[in-house]
């Protein structure tokens, strides 16, 4: 038995079984291929709905969907809820859609309670009596599966990688460091960091009072009995608190899920059968996705001959028909992508499972573009604009960046105030309303940041040339201008469309640089091109007025109670030759990086109070709701557990408590990454949405940021909610005439911009968890510390700090004699009893908790991806 995957059956002692196959059949589920997905055995779940099919007429496994005019009538009844499906990666039998009065999730027991729906989709859902009701044990002994805010993140995912909008496209140097870029968005922050979690629920980290002794014997691993305490068989005697409420899939409102999927092709197992002859098995990498029959003929010619042949090969598959009387999908193999665990098979498989549209722009598309290059700005355009090509402006971006969609200025003014100015690419001017290219930006929605390359939202053209604010080109932009104290305070706004000519373009490390040695003389070698109009000296000096000016708005932010929930993020390095990831590393969140954010921060506050009172009824803003109150309460039950002094009752308390909770050791660094993991569990994510639809002005509100109003306007190159909010300001400057677009439409865009964006953004930490998991496979075994982060009764989660994965570790996959659980106060613990090095010797013992500090190796499995941790003995070097 391989130890670093070797589990027990609780109901099959001394038979040892895979930690992936043993949790499946605790979940009732079949685990037929070591890769593959799931197929419809029923859950006990199930078994109250299922009738098995018989020889002859099939009957029917799903429920039919109810008709489209009865779930209208029993959604305005309130007899019916809707909701988006979020299944369980850990356990694929569970799912949940979110409660309407935001309490504990209902929970969907079984693949037929879910009735053939996807994850993302959106679901409408019957309630089942409460008898079928599910008990949540009081000791916590099955928080697993109780009220789980499953993301798609599995708990092994790359979750706090780079955010999706920061990767730029790779540069043409020795080794390409792809660098992350945090802008306005990652300010937000509560709120995108919802999905980058364990996906388990934050109460599993105080688990059940019952006591347990294991040991590891020669046959496997065998535990004591375990008290489970008195039985209550019949929900409807408990009190409401104790319960939750079950549900099953009555209707599917909206596809969501693209039905698309990565993996595998097998002969089916009856080669006698009719079916043999016809089709093969495509099982999913994606366990929440069902197993497929695709046909023969779309598999290649000599896979009935040679089926070994094509083990390892990805393909990609179309679910077409999933019928009620049949445990399988129905699809058609729509390619293959190449061999399992290389970058560009996964890559591609990545984005044709999330909906991205990685193909050619259409020639209608292009056809919008400037035909006569070189484009240039003309005399007659130049006339309706202020001119600021003299100004001293300048762009701070990644080193590898190409699309440039902001630029600074900062010029002192004889009264000793400063004129400050954010300027942002005209996009607007470029994708004229309802044409064909506007058509392709509006779908795409957001360009997709993956770790090796770019997706864009708009031709190259556009995204590197034209629109980007290149040093030494005249650009269009618009402006926001503001007169500015020292101190950051604010006299004066103007907004406009403007001109501009950049001076130099510079990386956060040029502009750290300036901001670390205030007094240095810069010599020309060492920054990149500078116009001749403004001298380094004179750049030197706005970089280091914007810096200090930045200071006092981000210090006045958190006084005025924003919140930030800074993770660690990991960036990688690339050889240039064979793409493949040579190192990793923390990215460094700097001086330089916090300047831009609050320019841009400052200019979208600004500009959604320009658009709202120009446009109330059509203003495209962002609004970050507040938390979910049930994780909320979990998470603070939780730190009174722990003892942690956490005040929860605003986003700037929070951040408070965070920031000055914790000193400045190793330790209290390690404690506070682990706590901002935790504190984003909660939080959901921001959202566009169309002023005139959402009728309580109070809900506009952006919790995080703490503020009435705002909305996304710097980042139009690579945003489509960015180019209608310019529209809406064109139109407020009345330098254009009003958009065309009604409310409900720009609602519907707004949907579908939240949609791409969380697409896009779960394709970038899968492409980041692609990379890792392949230097892991490359360049491990890797050693890291790590710091507990929840323990539970036979393993504990960690977050390993040198590369911020989170990853779970098995106490049967650990060379011990033995482990415990146990509770110290409200507060879990697991003791681990290790083998002793040499046979005269004792068994070290080993106490694990919340915040323990530990040594983890990363390894790599067995699959072409698959990488765990493993516990480090302690006191070896």
């Amino acid at each position: 038995m391989n130890n670093s995957d070797g589990r027990i059956n609780p109901r099959q002692l001394g038979t040892p079984r895979g930690i992936k196959a043993e949790r499946a059949h605790a979940s009732g589920i079949n685990c037929l291929e070591a890769r593959g997905s799931y197929t419809a055995v029923p859950t006990s779940g199930d078994r109250r709905n299922q009738n098995k099919p018989t020889r002859g007429k099939r009957k029917s496994i799903f429920e039919a969907y109810m008709s489209k005019e009865d779930v209208s009538a029993g959604l305005k009844r309130g007899e019916l809820i809707q909701g988006p499906l979020r299944i369980n990666p850990k356990k694929y039998h569970e799912a949940f859609i979110p409660s309407p009065d935001g309490t504990r999730d209902i929970f969907i027991d079984g693949m037929v309670a879910r009735n053939r729906a996807l994850n993302g989709d959106i679901v409408v859902v019957k309630l089942l009596p409460k008898e079928q009701w599910k008990v949540i044990k009081p000791d916590g002994s099955d928080k697993e599966t109780e009220t789980t805010h499953e993301s798609d993140v599995p708990e092994d995912t790359l979750g706090t990688c780079i955010p999706q909008e920061t990767v730029k496209d790779d540069a043409k140097s020795p080794d390409v460091i792809i660098e992350a870029q945090f802008d306005d968005n990652d300010a937000e922050h509560g709120q995108d960091h919802l999905q980058d979690v364990l996906t388990d629920d934050i109460k599993k980290l105080s688990l059940d009072t019952g006591e347990n002794m294991k040991a590891v014997g020669a046959s496997g691993v065998h535990r004591t009995k375990q008290d489970d305490g008195p039985k209550v068989n019949d929900p409807r005697l408990l009190q409401d608190k104790v319960l939750q409420r079950t549900a099953k899939v009555v209707y599917i409102l909206e596809k969501k899920h693209s039905r698309a999927a990565t993996g595998f092709i097998k002969l089916l197992a009856d080669k006698n059968s009719e079916l043999f002859k016809r089709c093969a098995m495509f099982s999913p990498v994606d366990h929440r996705v069902p197993r497929v029959y695709v046909p023969l003929a779309d598999c290649p010619a000599d896979f009935v001959t040679r089926p070994e042949d094509y083990s390892n090969m990805l393909f990609i598959c179309r679910i077409v028909d999933w019928k009620v009387d049949n445990n399988f999908a129905t699809g058609q193999l729509a390619k293959s992508l190449g061999q399992a665990g290389e970058i560009e098979p996964e890559t591609e498989g990545i984005l044709t499972e999330y909906g991205v549209d990685f193909s050619d722009f259409p020639p209608e598309a292009l056809e919008c573009l400037p035909q006569s290059l070189p484009w240039v700005v003309s005399p007659g355009e130049l006339a309706k604009r202020r001119d600021l090509r003299k100004e001293c402006i300048f762009t701070i971006d990644p080193s590898t960046a190409k699309d440039l969609d902001d630029a600074l200025s900062c010029k002192q003014l004889p009264d000793g105030n400063f004129e400050v100015g954010v300027h942002i690419a005209d996009v607007s001017y470029f994708v004229l309303e309802e044409t064909a290219l506007d058509q392709v930006a509006s779908e795409r929605a957001t360009s997709v940041y993956l770790v090796q390359k770019v997706i864009p939202m708009l031709p190259k053209l556009l995204c590197e040339e034209l629109c980007s604010l290149n040093p030494m080109q005249d650009r269009l932009t618009f402006s926001v201008m503001w007169k500015v104290t020292p101190e950051g305070k604010i006299l004066d706004e103007w907004f406009g469309r403007t001109v501009i000519c950049s001076c130099v373009k510079l990386s956060y490390d040029h502009a750290q640089s300036m901001i670390d040695s205030p007094g240095k003389v810069f010599l020309p070698e060492e920054l990149p091109p500078v116009s001749p109009q403004h001298s380094i000296a004179e750049i030197h000096q706005a970089v280091l007025n914007l810096h200090r000016i930045a200071q006092h708005l981000r210090k006045q932010r958190f006084t005025d109670g924003a919140l930030r929930l800074d993770q660690l993020k990991l960036s990688f390095t690339l050889d240039q030759e064979s793409g493949m990831p040579q190192g990793c590393y923390i990215y460094q969140y700097r001086d330089s990086n916090k300047l831009v954010e609050e320019f841009m921060l400052l200019a979208n506050m600004a500009v959604a109070h320009r658009i709202y009172h120009s446009f109330p009824e059509q203003a495209l803003l962002r609004r970050h709701p507040p938390p979910q109150k049930k994780l909320l309460k979990d998470l603070m039950e939780f730190c009174n557990q722990v003892g942690l002094d956490i005040d929860f009752s605003t986003a700037g308390t929070l951040h408070k408590s965070l920031n000055e909770t914790f000193g400045a050791d190793k330790y209290s660094e390690a404690r506070k990454e682990v706590l901002t993991n935790m504190f984003s569990r909660p939080m959901q994510m921001a959202i566009y949405f169309c002023t005139g639809v959402l009728e309580d002005e109070a809900l506009f509100r952006h919790y995080a940021l703490n503020v009435p109003f705002y909305t996304h306007f710097t980042s139009p190159i690579r945003r489509y909610a960015d180019i209608i909010v310019h529209r809406l300001l064109s139109a407020s400057l009345g330098a254009s005439s009003p958009m065309k677009m009604e409310k409900e439409a720009i609602q519907r865009q707004a949907d579908h911009c939240n949609d791409r964006k969380m697409a896009s953004k779960r394709v970038q930490e899968l492409s980041a968890d692609l990379f890792f998991s392949i230097f892991v496979r490359e360049s491990g075994p890797l050693e890291s510390e790590a710091m507990v982060m929840g323990v539970l009764n036979e393993a504990f989660d960690v977050l390993v700090l040198k590369f911020g994965v989170q990853k779970r570790i098995y106490c049967n996959a650990l060379p011990l004699v033995g482990f415990h659980f146990r509770k110290v106060g409200r507060k879990p613990e697991l003791t681990l009893m290790w083998e002793p090095e040499e046979l005269e010797q004792e068994s070290v013992p080993q106490v694990i908790s919340i915040f323990t500090l530990v040594e983890v190796v990363l390894t790599s499995d067995g699959g072409p991806l698959k990488y765990s941790a493993l516990l480090k003995r302690p006191g070896s070097e």
